[in-house]
């Protein structure tokens, strides 16, 4: 039986001098204890719950510590940031120069390092342990979900980690990631070989993000409203293919929205310069594949758009969690169409999966099927996906007050009249001997008498007019809805896409079977705020003119350090001394998230900036 967990008094007193915070957040405590204690721990925390300071504070404490992370694009910014901190870091990775490599394999050899980040790359080609001067006290593998062939993510090369880790008998192993199943984090376990660990498992709910899921119908229309909702803001707009998010960046654009495109077909500069001027604030949006996104820490993303359905709700969980990572309120935007499945399973036939990677994505796809589908709270919806009690231990019952259900624009359909408007969609598809699209379907469905229809003779159809009344966005989102729930399937194979009615579309006909219909009310959408659950305030309200002036400061700062800005400091920790206006340096190291570093480094600048207004 493991011995109990105790944390040292250092860890707490590190944790103020290096970062300015009284207290740790909940689990950060518990891992820096076992990390310091010598026992392997699987860490589960949201994405801005803090991951990283379950290894840097042990650093900071003295321990060696090695990092394992497939984010080579952040570790220089992560190296930054600790030193920000008062730790002594370095990062091996292929993206270094040589100059820059040979100095940390230097400080590395006379021990001059407390943290070191490598690629899983760097490690799997063994020279590591002979260039350290000791060995390390704590190994951490972050973003450890890519060692799962269950993941969202997963990374055959991580399934050669354990090989490396076995190199350090003695250190303790910490695996952490923002999204994992059960079953993921089971797997985790054993590709790690995590001795015993200590489970911990933050509430993956994020209160601070308002999710909406709607139907696209309007593409480019849907998204400028959510940009227009936050003017000027840092913000992320997922598509599917390289065309779409070359398409879309160019029409916002063409809109006055400062807006650049990111994928992988684009050439290295190119997506090295658009992901900088991201992270350094010269961009506002970035329209991206998912080959955005890891390896981008702006804290500061106010909005996150998905102009498709992602693969899968965990996808989707770690990708709208790269708004509002500060902790501020933030929106996250999801439109989707029943093409989007199929364009999933186009994409990843094209790599030949095994059987068994084709029967995870088809359970991946089904779950972000009913995620859309569902007219139930969206915040419900990912924190049970990930078998998560609601709401949160400790958090009011009742509405979210921060989704679209919830906050009134969408609504269920009642179960009868559901039942009635699918059957009669249903039943149109029946009589038009499932050979006909979408557009023709709507058209008989709404009693358009166009040459078309005449020339089928669906104009005689008794299912001619049967929803007249029925707006055609809303007939759409319907037909999707049918889709994922499986009454409908479209034949990928058909030169147009033909909808058809499934064995539960039949048997639906006939009053077999259940179905969910959800609606869009006439409602506007709200800008995003924080719900009242958890997210009260107690501090007086900040002076948004000096904030702007202290966010120009940092971004002076951050550009002649070679920095992103929130390296320097967050937007929180600026709203925040924008609301207490300090004057003098001891009231300025009472301000959340500034370290004795942080004071000795910036602390006459910020007064000067607050002296100014």
């Amino acid at each position: 039986m493991p011995a109990p967990l105790h944390l040292p008094a250092e860890a707490l007193e590190a944790l103020r001098h290096g970062w300015g915070y009284d207290g740790f957040r909940p689990m950060q405590a518990e891992a820096v204890a076992a990390a310091m204690g010598g026992r392997d721990a699987l860490v589960i925390l949201p994405t801005g719950g803090g991951k990283s300071l379950c290894y840097q504070v042990p650093a900071a404490c003295g321990k060696l510590v090695v990092v394992v992370s497939p984010l080579i694009a952040l570790m220089d910014d992560q190296v930054a940031g600790a030193r920000e901190a008062g730790l002594k870091a370095g990062a091996l990775h292929s993206n270094l120069d040589e100059r820059e490599r040979s100095r940390v394999r230097t400080a590395l050899a006379a021990g001059e390092l407390d943290l070191i980040y490598v690629s899983p790359e760097r490690l799997l080609v063994g020279d590591l342990a002979g260039r350290l001067a000791r060995a390390p006290d704590i190994v951490a593998v972050d973003e450890a979900h890519c060692v799962s062939h269950w993941g969202h993510d997963f990374r055959p090369e991580y399934r050669r980690l354990t090989e490396a880790l076995d190199q350090w008998p003695t250190a303790a192993r910490m695996a952490l990631t923002a999204t994992a199943t059960a079953q993921v984090q089971d797997d985790i376990a054993v590709q790690l070989a995590l001795r015993d660990p200590l489970r911990l498992v933050g509430h993956v709910d994020r209160p601070n993000l308002v999710f909406r899921v709607l139907p696209r119908t309007e593409r480019l229309r849907q998204i400028q409203e959510v940009v227009a909702r936050h003017p000027g803001a840092g913000g992320i707009v997922y598509a599917l293919t390289r065309k779409d998010v070359e398409q879309l960046a160019e029409s916002l654009r063409g809109h006055g929205v400062d807006a650049a495109a990111y994928h992988a077909g684009m050439a290295a500069e190119a997506r090295r310069k658009v992901q900088d001027g991201f992270v350094n604030e010269r961009i506002a949006v970035v329209v991206a594949t998912v080959a955005f996104g890891m390896g981008i820490d702006r804290s500061n993303v106010r909005f996150v758009v998905h102009a498709a359905a992602p693969r899968s709700v965990e996808h989707y969980q770690q990708e709208s969690g790269r708004a509002g990572r500060d902790g501020g309120p933030a929106e996250c935007v999801l439109l989707w169409g029943g093409a989007d499945f199929a364009t999933h399973r186009f994409l990843a036939g094209r790599d030949d999966p095994s059987p068994e990677r084709r029967r995870a994505l088809d359970r991946q796809l089904a779950g972000i099927g009913r995620y859309c589908v569902a007219p139930l709270c969206r915040h419900r919806l990912l924190v049970e996906h990930f078998d998560q009690p609601w709401p949160a231990p400790g958090a009011a019952e009742g509405a979210c007050g921060a989704c679209d259900v919830c906050l009134g624009e969408t609504e269920a359909m009642p179960d009868d009249e559901a039942m009635v408007t699918a059957q009669k969609i249903l039943s149109c598809v029946w009589r038009m001997e499932s050979r006909w699209g979408a557009g023709q379907l709507i058209d008989v469905l709404r009693g358009r008498d166009t040459d078309k229809v005449q020339r089928a003779g669906h104009h005689r159809l008794t299912t001619f007019g049967l929803l007249k009344d029925a707006p055609e966005p809303a007939l759409r989102a319907w037909i999707d809805q049918l889709v994922i729930q499986d009454l409908l399937t479209s034949d990928e194979n058909a030169e147009y896409p033909v909808l058809m009615l499934t064995e539960a579309g039949y048997r639906l006909c006939k009053g077999d079977g259940t179905v969910r219909l959800g609606r869009i009310t006439a409602r506007p959408a709200k800008a995003s705020r924080r719900r009242e659950r958890g997210a009260g305030t107690t501090e007086a309200p900040a002076d948004q003119a000096l904030a702007e002036r202290l966010r120009q400061w940092r971004r002076e700062t951050a550009a002649a350090q070679g920095v992103p800005p929130y390296v320097v400091f967050p937007d929180t920790t600026l709203t925040a001394i924008a609301s207490a206006k300090p004057s003098t340096l001891d009231a300025l190291r009472q301000v959340k998230g500034i370290g004795d570093a942080k004071l000795a480094r910036y602390g006459a600048a910020v007064l000067a900036v607050v002296a100014e207004g």
